[in-house]
This record gives C-alpha cells, structure tokens and sequence, in this order.
C-alpha cells in the first residue's frame, strides 16, 4: 500500500530559497577565504627586477604597464608565506565540533549567519593587520578561521531538517557548490583588483557583497520550515513528511560513544581528509605555482587558477542531479552510488595531477591537467560529502564537525609541508608535492569503499524504538 507522496515543486520553493541564499553564503566565504593566495602574490617585496626572470618556465606576458601600487609590500620568507597562508585553518578547526553542536542547541541559522559576518568584519581589518605585521595578519587569519568554521556543520543541521531525503544530492551541491563558486569568482577577481586598483581593495570589495548577504540571510531564512513565515503548507508538509521517519526526536542526548565508534563515520573521515589534502594545497598554492613554475603575471594567474574550480562546480552541480536520478529514477542503493561518485572524485583527481608534474613548460598541457584534476574532484561531492546525511540525519552537523577537523589538518600542513619541499622552485620538487597528494587520495578512496555505509545508523535513530 506505497502511495507515491506528492511532491511540492521545485521552483519558486522555500527550500531551494535557502539553497541559493546558503550557496551565496559560501560564496562570500571562500570568497574571503582565498583572495589572500592572490593578493599575497602581490603584496610581496622585491616582484620587480629579481623575479621576473626567476620563474621555471619562460614568462608568456607581454611586458605589462607596472600597475600602480600605492599599498604597502611586505618582506616574508616563504616560511612566513607559508604560516599566513596556513593560519586560516588554525581557527577554522576549533569551531567544527561545537559548531554542529550549537546549530542543535541554538538553531543553524544565526550561527552560520553570525559566522560568516565575523569572517566579514575581519576581511576588513586584513590591511591594517598586515601593516602592523605578520604576526596581526595570522591573527585576523585565525579569527577568521574560527568564525567560518561553524558554517559547514551549521549547514549540514540545517539541511537536515530542511532536505527531502530524495532532494539531498541535489539541494546540497547547489547549496555547497558556492564554495568552488566563491573561489572561481575570487581568484580571477582578486587578480583583477590587484591588477587595476591594489591589493587592499580585495579584502574592502569582497568584504563589502559579504556585508549585503549577511542582510538578504537575517531577512528571509528560517531555521525549520515549520517557523517560516513565507512558506507554503503544501511544502511545509512534503518537507516534514519526508523525514519524519529519518529524525531522532529532538533531544538533548548526543550518543557520542556509538559516533566515535562508528565505522561508516571513520570511512567519511579518511576520505575526507585525503581529498582536501589535494584541495587546500592546491587552493593555496596554485597561484604560486602558476607565477614560480609557469611564469604567468598576476592577471593571468588568477584566471587560470579559477580554472580548475570552475570545473568543480560544474562537476559537483551535474553529479548532484544524478546522483539523485540513479537513486529515484534507477532505485540504485545510495551506498552504491556514495562509492561510485568517491572513487570517481578521488583517483580520477590523483592521476591527473600526477600527470601535471610531467608537462614540463607545456604550459597549456599544465594548466588541462590540473584542471581536470580538481574538476573531477567535484563528482565526490555527491559521494562521502553527503554521506552524513545519509548514515545520522539528527547528528548531521556534528559528524561533519567532526570530519571536517580531521579534514581541515591538511589545510594546516599540507601547504607548509608544500612550501618546505619547494624551497628551490623546480619542477622535480613540484612533482613531489603532486605525488603524496595523489597517494593521499587514492588511500582515501580505498578506504571509504571498504568502510562506508548508505543507510541511517541504529544508533542514530534509537530515541525512536524505546518509546
């Protein structure tokens, strides 16, 4: 006796309201999360006569007019450069945990809100911060850190009282894809500003659209569709339907023993940390792999570094639908299709980075395999990413919480470890950084195949079966 429930439609929805508003959100996050790699390229000393010449490869710019630079250089080592660039991540690993703890407690919507206008404010201050010294600018990079930190996890409990569990891959990617949206808009953007105006006025510009969307998010979001004020009841009762069997009644207990021994949960960690090793070493370190190795000039650099994010987005978007089209359409068992789109996402990246090492100055060769990398990369989107989703509904934001600190350790490491192997700026050393990222992937891959389960977690559910 399966009645078919009706489905409210897409357009127009509350839910796909919040997909978009979220997916501006993390838009604006990464957004200030990246523009460093790009101005640091430009807010460095000694870029005029010693390194030109310096780069690996022979430089494809026509000698450009020396923009003006009114705004201050700085003398930093690339240990230094190194730290800067890293210290995002140090703040950004503290607010995990208790970020999908608080979105339980308090509601996601403000925490995420609250969140990202922290990250804003201190956009603002970067200039000021830099100008004292290196040692502010880490700090502000913390601050920063610590409040983005709450947004993926304050997202994932959103969502999970907001997607429909068939809509998942779909809301989702769209909602999650503004990260690679932020960061293909930031790049190419960033280099711009640098080019025309100077380096500070990235942080002012970007700080002032993350202004407007705190605004348009305090506005028209809620934090469940039952407290709504616009929503139709058409769709509030499809929402509410859909997962009322998913849900733990809202309590206060958080089985933290059955988590942390969880092997599905431990299977998302290992592939998550293994796939934002690649990630994070290459956002923070492609521009200066494009300016060091590939001698691109800054205008240049932030629009081929956008490339490969581009690419993700478009990938993770398409991969969102289908993944939801194998699993409604082709009744494909969603642990199938999480392993499917993970080992696609995760060796598929590995291969052609490692082939990027091997270009030599083939500078357009360079640049299609990098970005095929990441693009690919896009496709796990619909794989371990949303997993949480699917083995703890109720715990959602504190499972990403707690696989995202794991997985924000490479953006700590990973470009210091880049950083120190690549002192000399060859290719050989380049070819090794590639090289442990794709072996990190692959693990990951392997692991999550082995390990990862689609379907909700006894002890995700059991408030339930006492009562």
């Amino acid at each position: 006796s399966h009645v078919k429930k009706e489905v409210s439609p897409a357009c127009c929805s509350s839910r796909y309201g919040l997909a978009f508003l979220s997916c501006y959100g993390f838009f604006v996050a990464y957004a200030l999360r990246v523009n460093l790699s790009v101005a640091m390229v430009d807010m460095l000393k000694n870029r005029s006569s010693a390194n030109t010449s310096s780069s690996v490869c022979p430089h494809h710019s026509n000698p450009v007019p020396k923009h003006n630079h009114t705004a201050s250089v700085y003398d930093w080592d690339s240990e230094t450069q190194g730290w800067i660039l890293g210290s995002f991540f140090y703040g950004y690993i503290l607010t995990q945990i208790p970020g999908g703890y608080f979105a339980r407690k308090y509601g996601a919507k403000w925490l995420f809100g609250i969140g990202i206008l922290c990250t804003v404010i201190f956009t603002l201050l970067t200039p000021v911060a830099a100008d004292l010294g290196a040692g502010y600018l880490i700090a502000v990079r913390v601050l920063e850190g610590i409040g983005e930190g709450v947004s993926f996890p304050a997202m994932h409990a959103m969502w999970a009282s907001w997607a429909p569990p068939l809509e998942r891959s779909r809301l989702l990617t769209v909602s999650y894809t503004g990260a690679q949206l932020g960061t293909v808009v930031a790049l190419p953007l960033s280099g711009q500003i640098c080019f025309y105006l100077d380096w500070t006025y990235v942080f002012y510009i970007f700080g002032a659209v993350g202004l407007l969307w705190f605004f348009l998010w305090a506005c028209f979001v809620s934090n469940n569709p039952s407290s709504h004020k616009r929503i139709t009841e058409a769709e509030k009762t499809y929402i509410m339907g859909s997962l009322k069997n998913e849900l733990s009644p809202t309590t206060d207990y958080i089985p933290w023993t059955s988590i942390l021994k969880s092997m599905p949960l431990w299977a998302i960690v290992v592939a998550h940390f293994s796939y934002n090793w690649t990630f994070y070493t290459l956002l923070t370190l492609l521009p200066t792999y494009m300016n060091d190795i590939l001698g691109f000039s800054i205008q240049q650099n932030g629009m081929l570094s956008a490339l490969p994010y581009l690419g993700c987005w478009l990938l993770a978007l398409l991969g969102g639908q289908l993944a939801d089209l194998l699993r409604e359409r082709y009744l494909i068992r969603t642990v199938i299709v999480r392993k499917a789109f993970t080992i696609v996402g995760m060796v598929g990246p590995a291969v052609f980075l490692v082939a990027a090492g091997y270009t030599g100055c083939n500078y357009v060769l360079a640049v299609a395999c990098l970005s095929i990398s990441s693009s690919l990369g896009g496709i796990s989107a619909s794989g371990f990413n949303i997993n949480h989703l699917d083995i703890a509904p109720s715990y959602a934001g504190i499972l990403l919480g707690i696989t995202n600190s794991f997985a924000t350790i490479p953006g700590m490491v990973g470009p210091v470890i880049a950083r120190t192997l690549t002192k000399s700026n060859t290719i050989p050393e380049w070819q090794i950084v590639f090289y442990i990222s794709a072996a990190i992937n692959i693990f990951g891959a392997i692991f999550f195949t082995i390990f990862g389960k689609g379907t909700v977690q006894p002890w995700a559910v059991q408030s339930i079966q006492i009562q």
